[in-house]
């Protein structure tokens, strides 16, 4: 029990007991009644018994309550002048706050039959004393009326602290799960930044790789080709360099931030030039968002076209077309290039994969069809809400199935 509830209640023990002990001195309130014992060591032991249970009426309830009536009861029945048996009231308050909605039926029972008995045993030792409890039927009524009241504020107070009690509780169970839901999110938002970096290192690697190839086989025949293949080497391995340090920074902080995104409308033609600068033709003009995307879909929009750009460089055998073209309600990115039959994993089997999750995540969609030795690519990104147009107006679905296959 906590230490200041303890020490009030020992006061108010102290209190009772001295106002009780006033009375009984002083021959009660009022004309004092004939007949009255005066004070002597029983009545002060009475007193006593009747008042200092309230120390532990937190602890034992109805034991204190059930001390403190009896020695009360035993005042009256030995004529001390208890005009108001202040202990039973305070006790009675206690009772009912603690027992007062327990759940047990017989505990609740026991409390409300002891709390009731308390004024037909005052009648009663008002009776062995010799006194008429008709004459007193007005007083007795009085207390009945008093124990009834404080029975209904001690049950009304509990409820109040089982009401307050619900209410901590649902703020912690409010605080817990939006810790839960936080460390949710950074928990899918490590795995998003996670995923950035597998993409970010394969597409440096995949460039490396082609750039690699070409400066070995240009090194005597074109040394100035074979020069700006090795420079582009290097810029690529700096900024994967710096791209990965920034996600490791990023998965490595408590506090995880979102990694900027390419909200802008040049990042894509950006990105174009760069795979140009590589070797790879690419044909095809870059439209301007009429509003700003949501980061999402930018961000989606530029690794798709970087997943498609580095297949086309890695496994196509031509030109590549890009479309990019920002409708009323979505973003479209079509790519499409020559290739040939065996030429078909894209990427090690994850690139379409990878691709049409995050068209998904976005309510759009992604195709990817081979037809005639050329490879399309057709992703669909809504801006907000799905209005997907009809599936059948782009690509053939046997086309994207063997595809998906191939790619598995």
């Amino acid at each position: 029990m906590n230490g200041r509830y303890r020490t009030a209640d020992v006061g108010l023990a102290a209190a009772v007991l001295a106002l009780t002990v006033a009375m009984l001195e002083g021959g009660g309130f009022g004309d004092p009644t004939s007949g009255s014992r005066a004070l002597d060591v029983l009545g002060l032991v009475l007193a006593a018994a009747a008042s200092l249970p309230l120390a532990a009426r937190r602890r034992a309830p109805l034991a204190a309550y059930a001390v403190i009536c009896a020695a009360s009861v035993a005042l009256f029945a030995l004529r001390y002048p208890l005009d108001v048996p202040f202990g039973a009231v305070a006790a009675v308050y206690s009772v009912a706050y603690t027992y007062g909605g327990d759940s047990r039926p017989t505990h609740r029972a026991a409390a409300m039959a002891s709390a009731g008995g308390f004024v037909p045993a005052t009648a009663a030792a008002y009776a062995t004393a010799g006194r008429s409890p008709t004459t007193l039927l007005p007083e007795l009524l009085f207390w009945a009326v008093v124990f009834v009241g404080v029975w209904l504020a001690g049950d009304r107070a509990r409820l109040r602290r089982e009401q307050l009690t619900e209410l901590e509780q649902r703020a912690r169970r409010t605080e817990r799960e939006a810790e839960r839901e936080r460390r949710l999110a950074a928990a899918e938002e490590r795995t998003r930044i996670a995923r950035e970096l597998h993409d970010s290192a394969g597409h440096a690697i995949n460039v490396i790789l082609v750039q690699a190839g070409a400066a070995r086989l240009l090194q005597r025949r074109d040394p100035e080709r074979s020069q700006r293949a090795i420079a582009t080497i290097e810029q690529v391995a700096r900024e994967t360099i710096g791209e990965i340090d920034r996600l490791v920074r990023a998965l490595r902080d408590d506090k995880v931030a979102t990694p900027p995104v390419a909200t802008d409308p040049g990042a894509l033609a950006e990105l174009v030039a760069r795979h140009r600068a590589t070797g790879l033709a690419v044909d095809g003009e870059l439209g301007l968002p009429p509003r700003p995307l949501p980061p999402s879909v930018s961000w989606a929009a530029y690794r798709i076209l970087q997943e498609a750009l580095t297949n086309a460089a890695r496994h196509g055998c031509g030109d590549a077309q890009v479309a990019v073209e920002y409708r009323a309600e979505a973003v479209e990115i079509t790519v499409a290039n020559p290739t040939t039959a065996h030429n078909t994993t894209l990427g090690g089997g994850h690139g379409i994969v990878g691709m049409r999750e995050r068209a998904v995540l976005l309510g759009g969609r992604l195709e990817a069809t081979m037809d005639r030795g050329e490879f399309r690519l057709y992703a669909w990104l809504p801006y907000g809400e799905r209005t997907e147009p009809d599936p059948g107006a782009t690509g053939d679905e046997p086309a994207r199935a063997a595809v998906d296959e191939a790619s598995a």
